[in-house]
């Protein structure tokens, strides 16, 4: 396996996330921001923040799958989020959570990092999904 997951004692505990990814293999794979827009470009979710992580993370794994990866060989996530609040954080995982399955998410996530920004390049976009992968 390229990628090993894993979180070290002594960092913070219960995250929904591993603190450290090992990757060995030799291609990188480099995922632009993924939106919630089906590939004609019509908006997904207008308003609905699970909604739109639910499909940022879908249009994160066609990409993927594309370069003959997935979300196995994914060693970074990171978010942006519009207006970020902490009680933003039920929302934002079950549209995590919605999708975990059907994707073949594993779990905990890989290392991941969540960026409250003030707006996005579309003012309907309130997230954008970032993925950075390592296959053989």
């Amino acid at each position: 396996m390229p990628v090993i997951r894993f979180s070290p004692d002594g960092l913070q505990p219960h995250t929904p996330y591993d603190h450290v990814a090992v990757a060995t293999g030799s291609r990188h794979i480099h995922v632009s921001g993924q939106i919630a827009r089906l590939g004609d470009g019509t908006p997904v979710a207008p308003g609905d923040l699970s909604g739109q992580v639910a499909q940022a993370l879908r249009n994160t794994g066609r990409a993927l799958a594309g370069a003959d990866a997935s979300f196995e060989d994914v060693v970074r996530l990171t978010f942006y989020v519009t207006d970020w609040a902490p009680e933003k954080i039920g929302p934002f995982m079950a549209g995590i959570e919605s999708v975990a399955e059907e994707l073949g998410l594993p779990w905990p996530l890989p290392p991941a990092s969540l960026i409250g920004v003030d707006h996005l390049f579309e003012p309907d976009v309130l997230v954008e999904l970032e993925a950075t992968a390592i296959s053989q």
